[in-house]
């Protein structure tokens, strides 16, 4: 045997029907710009921290243009590198540097060679190329 379907009464007027929708699509439209900002935070965000060089000085943007050379940036490491971060980036008064490029990202690595922030460290200033090839040998160090 069949039981036959019930349905809810229909509202008496279209009053009452709008008023039952009504606090849903406020509670929606609320949600809906909340996950807007977010996505718009997100994606800033993102700008910010993952592409390389957006946001960045005119010579972290030249430097991350170029096409660095690890065997130049070698030379360069332990002329001006190996003194403190040892002469196989092993550490001494500076940190071990291997795997340094997992851990920064490169304009993080840019601004520590520029910046000498972390005592006592000395900011040095180099040529963009110069930088780009530091930064190919430093990206090697695993």
């Amino acid at each position: 045997m069949i039981s036959p379907v019930r349905s809810s009464p229909p509202p008496s007027s279209a009053a009452d029907s709008a008023a039952q929708i009504a606090p849903r699509a406020g509670i929606g439209r609320g949600l809906v710009t909340a996950l807007v900002g977010a996505a718009a935070a997100a994606c800033v965000l993102l700008a910010l921290l993952v592409l390389p060089g957006v946001g960045s000085d005119p010579y972290t943007r030249q430097t991350l243009a170029l096409k660095g050379s690890a065997e130049h940036g070698a030379l360069l490491f332990r002329l001006n590198c190996a003194g403190c971060h040892g002469i196989a980036a092993q550490g001494l008064v500076g940190p071990n540097l291997h795997g340094v490029a997992e851990r920064k990202n490169q304009r993080q690595l840019i601004s520590q060679v520029v910046s000498g922030r972390t005592p006592p460290m000395p900011s040095f200033q180099p040529e963009p190329q110069a930088m780009a090839d530091l930064l190919a040998y430093l990206n090697g160090l695993v």
